[in-house]
C-alpha cells in the first residue's frame, strides 16, 4: 500500500503537520510532496490513500480559500483526474479566535472538488473539540477532515494528529 501526504503552505504551518503525518505513517508513506511541485496530476492515482492539507486565508470566499498553490490545483489540474473511489483524509489549518466565522473553511473546498472527481473522502471528526462560530466544513454535524488551529488550540497538535491519522488508516484499512 502506497500513501501520499500533498500539502500547500503560507507560513509553513500546513507543512509541519504534513512532516508530522508523515512521521506518524513512517515506511507507509512518500515524504510530503508541496502540491506546487506536481507536475502530473494523474501522478496522485498512484497512491492507495491520500492526505491533503492546506490553511484557510481567503475567509469567507466561495472558491480559492486556502490563499495558496491549491488554488489553481483544484481548478485548473484537479478536472482531468478521475479519482475513482481513492480515499482522501483532508487536515485544515485555521486560526478559531481571528476567524471564527469562516473556521477551516478550505477542508470544504478540498474535499468538494476531490469528491466531484470520485474520490471518497474520509476522516470526518467531531466539531465539538473546537471553540468556532460557524464552519463551511462542517457538515452534517461532522468537520469534513480534520480542522487545526497552531495557535489557539488547547489540545497539541501531534495529539489530535495522532489520534486522527490511526483513524483514517484503520477507516480505510490501508
Amino acid at each position: 500500500m502506497k500513501i501520499g501526504i500533498f500539502f500547500s503552505t503560507s507560513t509553513g504551518n500546513t507543512t509541519e503537520v504534513a512532516d508530522f503525518i508523515g512521521k506518524t505513517l513512517g515506511a507507509k508513506a512518500d515524504a510530503p510532496i508541496d502540491v506546487d511541485d506536481v507536475t502530473d496530476p494523474q501522478a496522485l492515482k498512484d497512491y492507495d490513500l491520500l492526505f491533503l492539507g492546506a490553511p484557510t486565508w481567503n475567509t469567507g470566499a466561495d472558491t480559492e480559500r486556502s490563499g495558496t498553490s491549491w488554488d489553481e490545483f483544484l481548478y485548473d489540474k484537479l478536472p482531468e483526474v478521475d479519482m475513482k473511489d481513492l480515499p482522501v483524509a483532508i487536515f485544515g489549518l485555521g486560526d478559531a479566535e481571528g476567524y471564527p466565522d469562516n473556521f477551516c473553511d478550505a477542508i470544504e473546498e478540498i474535499h468538494d472538488c476531490f469528491a466531484k472527481q470520485g474520490a471518497k473522502p474520509v476522516g470526518f471528526s467531531n466539531p465539538d473539540d473546537y471553540d468556532y462560530e460557524e464552519s463551511k466544513s462542517v457538515r452534517d454535524g461532522k468537520f469534513l477532515g480534520l480542522p487545526l488551529d497552531m495557535v489557539n488550540d488547547q489540545i497539541p497538535m501531534e495529539k489530535r494528529v495522532a489520534g486522527w491519522v490511526e483513524a483514517v488508516v484503520s477507516e480505510t484499512g490501508v
